[in-house]
């Protein structure tokens, strides 16, 4: 019984600690040309290491919103600052043009907390299944907002003038899951028949949808 009890709570402690992996170092600054594959990016020689790899220059520059989404998303991951590798957080900044759009999508890695530098927005998450719950909130200049990990979520200029945000993530690579995309967008595309029996549409409605051009505005 001792040993049940003992398997249980290791287990449990083990998912309640899940999260990108934890330093054991310092510092683990990404080794961008190494050939090994492992659950985030190998470490460099911690003596090779340099400044510029914890800086990133550019964030007050504004994304281009001239695309039919009307929003950019700039990220600043491990990708771009390599020294982020296991240190399990990231930024992005949003650019809308008045009305528009960052559409429904996930981060499948990373809880997002989201603050509204200039302009007004509409932002909401749905919960899972079975509840689907919509929780939405319109933001002003200096207000927050968390998007759980894992949950679709979206947000939208609702103003005449350009809006800007900056939002928060727990994880080096949150990653991206734009909604639309991935279900009409997919390469090979999915069965129309399949997505027509999904949506309870006609075929013709999903051949139309999977004929558009999906765009990802992530810079």
């Amino acid at each position: 019984m001792k040993l049940t009890y003992l398997i249980l709570f290791s287990l449990v402690a083990a998912f309640s600690h899940a999260s990108d992996p934890s330093q054991l170092q310092d510092f683990c600054v990404a080794d961008r040309n190494s050939p090994i594959v492992v659950n985030g990016k190998v470490c460099k020689n911690p003596m090779m290491a340099k400044p510029e790899d914890f800086f990133f220059s550019g964030l007050d520059k504004p994304g281009n919103t001239s695309n039919p989404l009307g929003s950019m998303v700039t990220a600043v991951n491990v990708q771009q600052i390599p020294g982020l590798n296991t240190l399990g957080i990231s930024l992005a900044r949003i650019d809308f043009a008045p009305w528009g759009l960052n559409p429904p999508h996930t981060h499948p890695r990373g809880t997002e907390i989201l603050v509204v530098l200039e302009g007004c927005l509409y932002v909401g998450f749905v919960t899972s299944n079975p509840e689907n719950r919509l929780f939405t909130k319109k933001l002003y200049k200096g207000d927050v907002f968390v998007f759980p990990q894992g949950l679709i979520h979206f947000q939208q200029n609702i103003g005449e003038e350009g809006a800007v945000a900056i939002a928060g993530l727990s994880s080096q690579n949150p990653g991206v899951v734009t909604i639309a995309n991935a279900v009409f967008g997919a390469k090979p595309p999915i069965s129309d028949d399949l997505l027509a029996k999904a949506f309870q549409v006609d075929k013709k409605v999903i051949d139309e949808l999977q004929s558009a051009f999906w765009m990802d505005n992530n810079n």
